[in-house]
């Protein structure tokens, strides 16, 4: 009788492809999804580690597991956690059977494996009754160069990055290309347990969007995602071709990114960027989005002010933003952005703050996220001085909330009685070009139309985020297409 599973995933869409290779490995091990963790033999929690909160929220979601699998049943801890903290993690949650780092199975039967740290598995912890509240985790060591590099050193066995997938059952997929970041930001941790970039072959990406394109569901929008997509396949040429800056003159040239993007056009109708460095975002890759049918342009800002962008270890500032944004609406006045902000980074100033606060009035960016800074261990920022009081980041981040909130809604208004296309994505459910999966506002649309299809629909009315629309006359046969 097959063993059955349950993977949670927390954290971003480059986790939730991790837990889909994860799924395909099970399944050719012989395992069959459970339909709830209850009745799994294997229950996984594929954990984030980015800041705090996501943290509290892995931990939590560990042992609201431990306490509701049935007994006899595995619990495994896999993802950013895991590799950060390994057996620390290990020591502070009894109820666990096993911590697996990249790479590492996560059943006895399967083939063992050297992680990309040349951390191996850690023995299981039998699980104990109760709850634990784990001790204070400390970073891990970051990865050596050898083990983590691209050329360097022979791959795990059990490589994630490379694993196959099951075919999608939506109509529309993330596709992870690059594993790691070569940056330096002063607040992130992720290099020291992702290690620096790897990028897969264009070959490879595309074999996986076929892989996940043989199911039932007609696979119409992928999603790139990776830690620095711009970046893809620079880890591999040894060198970055010169480009264009936002300001600089024009250099004729060919950029992996731009050349991977125009490989997936020609296999699914929508290609959807998702983390932009913007520096990067020359007019090579504008146009490359722009030719897609996609103008959705999602740009890894962070903050505004120069002086604690510098603080940041990042490069730019709110008027070169601003530039850019405004050339490519020239370009192309129906183009959506996304961006995200950290509030409360040391430094930060109430001058620094109503600088963002300005030009966040004058982007009107159709979706922001906004983020408390989170001090991580062993990453630049932790150290610094002049840490923003909590009681202070929790007023700053609430104002910028605000702000944009009404931005978006009067964005969202101004839709009311246009026509668009939407693709539907589950029954009553839709997104036109200007939503990326799972993370934007959705578009309700009626539940009789077919999964996987187009749909020209006139849009009635918005709720915040949200769109309401009503197919046009004729408009829709209901095949998908």
């Amino acid at each position: 009788m097959a063993e059955h599973y349950w993977v949670e995933t927390l954290g971003c869409p480059k986790n939730q492809v991790d837990s889909e290779k994860l799924v395909g490995s099970l399944v050719g091990d012989g395992f069959v999804a459970a339909a709830t963790p209850e009745e799994a033999d294997l229950v996984v929690v594929n954990t984030c580690a980015f800041i705090e909160a996501a943290r509290t929220e892995s931990i939590d979601t560990v042992l609201a597991l431990a306490d509701a699998r049935r007994p006899g049943a595995r619990l495994v801890v896999t993802g950013c956690m895991a590799e950060r903290y390994g057996d620390e993690l290990a020591a502070a949650l009894p109820e666990v059977d096993l911590v697996a780092g990249f790479g590492v199975p996560l059943h006895p039967s399967a083939p063992p494996a050297a992680t990309p740290t040349g951390r191996t598995p850690p023995a299981a912890t039998p699980p104990a009754a109760g709850s634990a509240t784990p001790v204070a985790l400390t970073r891990k060591p970051p990865p050596d160069v050898a083990s983590a590099g691209a050329a360097a050193g022979p791959l795990p066995a059990f490589d994630l990055l490379n694993l196959p997938r099951p075919p999608t059952t939506a109509p529309w997929a993330y596709v992870k290309v690059a594993e790691g970041c070569d940056r330096n930001c002063g607040f992130c941790a992720i290099p020291s347990f992702r290690g620096k970039q790897r990028s897969r072959t264009t070959e490879s990406v595309m074999a996986e969007i076929r892989q996940l394109a043989d199911g039932d569901t007609p696979l119409e929008e992928v999603v790139l995602v990776a830690q620095d997509l711009a970046s893809f396949a620079l880890d591999r040429s040894g060198e970055r071709p010169a480009r264009r800056s936002i300001d600089g003159p024009m250099i004729a040239e060919s950029r992996p990114i731009v050349e991977l993007v125009g490989a997936v056009s020609t296999m699914v109708r929508r290609t959807r960027l998702l983390y932009l460095y913007p520096s990067a975002l020359d007019d090579g890759l504008v146009d490359a989005v722009l030719s897609t049918g996609v103008p959705y342009f999602d740009l890894s800002l962070q903050h505004v002010s120069r002086p604690l962008l510098k603080r940041m270890r990042r490069w730019g500032e709110g008027e070169r933003f601003l530039d850019r944004i405004h050339a490519i609406r020239r370009d192309e006045p129906a183009s959506a952005f996304r961006s995200s902000f950290i509030i409360g980074y040391p430094g930060e100033t109430e001058e620094d703050h109503d600088h963002l606060l300005a030009w966040i009035e004058a982007a009107q960016l159709d979706w922001v996220g906004f983020f408390p800074f989170s001090p991580e261990e062993g990453t630049f920022a932790a150290g610094l001085d002049d840490q923003v009081p909590s009681e202070l980041m929790a007023e700053r981040l609430r104002e910028c909330a605000e702000l944009q909130d009404a931005i978006t809604a009067t964005r969202r208004d101004l839709l009311i009685g246009t026509e668009v296309e939407v693709l539907v994505d589950t029954p009553g459910e839709g997104r036109t070009y200007r939503e990326a999966p799972e993370i934007d506002g959705i578009v309700s649309v009626p539940r009789d139309l077919e999964v996987g299809s187009f749909a020209q629909v006139m849009v009635t009315g918005a709720a915040g985020p949200d769109l309401v629309a009503e197919p046009l006359v004729g408009a829709h046969d209901g095949a998908p297409r």
